[in-house]
């Protein structure tokens, strides 16, 4: 089962181009530092403005450089659904483990509409498939029942849920199943959200701190809250600073920080302003991140 702490992971660039090598050192200290699986070109990776061939680039070298040592979930989504097809096929044929499909945004498709839109990328290929639900981005939302009936299906394995609504855990244990696997898709609740019964979060704190991600998941997972309220509160100064603007822009910034990468994001995204990087400073001394 995909559980635990998984990093939705920035891509790197420099001078605007891709920065590989970059990406590598990432994936290696991930691992290493005890992130479960991760994920390659969600929206923290800068989908929207990766080219094509950019997109499967990085993904192709996230499943290379992971080496089987965890899980690869590769972010596939689309509001097209022939576009959402080919870069699902793309990733199987790349080796990666699992999609991510976040429901199609903009053209604001019907819960039927989303139905027909998911068996037709479950019949596309062959690789298991995590509905991603935010419709804070998306604009549609997934309703509890409509994801029971894609849940029906072999290959629809889970969610990543960022409507930020506790009860859709249990509401959707409801319709889709205890087995059903169901990520938090915002950090600052992932707590809760496990508490109701899910297993664990696809997180873009986990960029930043993947060993307290990493430690906090654990101990939810064998059902030590207290343990897991202690990892809360050194974190959730930090979940709060990197959301003060686009998450990935705090992410990176907090990133450079530590020298792992540049703060270099695409527009018409741009760095964190002064204050949010005294934020986000600030957040990292409290989780013990920074003297």
């Amino acid at each position: 089962m995909i559980k635990g702490s998984i990093p939705a992971l920035v891509t790197p660039f420099k001078d605007g181009a891709l920065d590989l090598d970059t990406l590598k050192k990432l994936v290696d200290w991930q691992i290493e530092e005890g992130s479960s699986a991760l994920v390659p070109v969600g929206t923290t990776g800068e989908s929207p403005t990766l080219t094509h061939d950019e997109h499967r680039t990085v993904v192709a070298r996230v499943v290379e450089y992971a080496a089987g040592r965890v899980p690869v979930i590769a972010g596939a989504g689309s509001n097209s659904t022939a576009e959402g097809i080919g870069l699902l096929r793309f990733a199987q044929e790349a080796g990666a483990d699992a999609g991510l499909v976040v429901t199609p945004y903009y053209n604001k498709p019907t819960q039927a509409g989303m139905i027909a839109h998911y068996t037709a990328l479950h019949d596309a290929c062959d690789l298991p498939i995590i509905i991603y639900n935010i419709p804070g981005r998306s604009v549609v939302d997934m309703t509890p029942d409509t994801m029971g009936q894609l849940a029906k299906l072999p290959r629809i394995v889970g969610v990543k849920d960022a409507t930020g609504k506790i009860e859709r855990v249990s509401q959707q244990r409801a319709t889709c199943g205890a087995d059903f696997v169901q990520l938090s898709g915002e950090d600052a609740t992932a707590l809760g959200f496990n508490a109701h019964g899910g297993v664990g979060c696809i997180s873009v704190t986990a960029n930043v701190a993947p060993r307290l991600c990493a430690e906090f998941q654990a101990a939810t997972l064998a059902g030590d809250y207290a343990r897991a309220l202690e990892y809360q509160d050194r974190l959730m100064p930090l979940h709060e600073a990197i959301f003060l603007e686009p998450g990935l822009a705090g992410a990176k910034y907090a990133l450079s920080r530590l020298g792992r990468c540049t703060n270099e994001v695409r527009l018409p995204l741009v760095g964190v302003t002064d204050g949010v990087k005294a934020r986000i400073d600030a957040a990292m001394r409290h989780a013990g991140l920074l003297n």
